[in-house]
């Protein structure tokens, strides 16, 4: 995988990348061939140039999720996320990658009313972030407008099962697919989106079984959350996987308790500011003798 080196002297964070290819949408679609995955799929959250930076030698792909609303801007739903917040958080984000493909969400609105519409959305979002991809959430209702962008050049990640832009019909974020019905239509749902063009499909927030059958059923790899590690690859929201938020849904497996970490650095900092032991003359500039 690329890395890169950080160059102190000119910039808190300036990477140097190894000369290397950024993935590509071909390249993730032929992670999965005759329905068998040889390597998962890794994805992570980013909203940020240097969240971006740590995590890039790490992912197959970026996403810059409209979850930015809650993690960044502190909303209650995705749904009051705007194309300015994904398109300045993609461009960032984009800045601060060499290996990961960077996909950027399609918020609320932006893509339901027509594939005109979503095609006039997605191609601002591809010019102003310079990213690879969107991803739109939607199953068999969405599939022709994922069928009008794919053939406009404009590369699609689908989304089925728990789609959070549509809470307030949904009721709430519970896991989807509990009855037969249900599940059958998320497993037609990632049929129509794979079979419209979708070069990947994000499942999230169903039972187990389905997962499986989905990854089963469509050609494209499936990158689960909350779904099955049978899928062909998995993502997590960054800031839920580093510990930063005292609740995460079950399906979250915390790596890190950065919350904990950042808090004992504050009070730290408090105390020293507080006794005069900060700052020190290592930080304090003083005319050379």
């Amino acid at each position: 995988m690329s890395t890169f080196t950080i160059d102190s002297a000119t910039s808190r964070a300036t990477p140097t990348p190894v000369p290397g290819k950024r993935m590509t949408v071909p390249a993730i679609r032929g992670r999965k061939q005759d329905g068998v995955t040889a390597q998962p799929v890794v994805m992570l959250t980013a909203y940020t140039m240097r969240m971006a930076q740590l995590l890039d030698p790490h992912c197959e792909m970026l996403l810059v999720g409209d979850s930015l609303g809650q993690v960044i801007y502190g909303l209650p739903s995705t749904v009051p996320v705007t194309m300015d917040m994904m398109c300045a958080h993609g461009a960032a984000v984009v800045r601060g990658s060499w290996h990961a493909l960077v996909a950027v969400d399609m918020p609320f609105g932006s893509y339901e009313g027509s594939p005109e519409q979503a095609f006039a959305s997605a191609s601002r979002i591809l010019k102003e972030s310079g990213c690879a991809a969107v991803k739109l959430e939607g199953g068999e209702a969405m599939a022709p407008t994922v069928d009008f962008l794919t053939k406009r050049g404009i590369p699609v990640i689908g989304h089925v099962g728990l789609t959070p832009q549509a809470v307030n019909v949904l009721g709430g974020y519970g896991a989807r697919g509990k009855s037969e019905a249900e599940a059958a239509k998320i497993v037609g749902d990632a049929r129509a989106v794979a079979d419209a063009g979708a070069f990947c499909l994000v499942v999230e927030g169903v039972m187990e079984a389905i997962a499986d059958a989905v990854t089963a059923a469509i050609p494209v790899p499936t990158i689960g959350i909350g779904a099955s590690s049978r899928c062909d690859g998995q993502v997590l929201v960054t800031e839920d996987m580093l510990g930063l938020f005292e609740r995460t849904p079950r399906f979250v497996k915390r790596y890190a308790d950065l919350a904990n970490e950042i808090g004992a650095a504050a009070a730290a900092y408090r105390e020293q500011v507080l006794d005069r032991s900060f700052p020190t003359p290592d930080q304090t500039y003083r005319p050379k003798s």
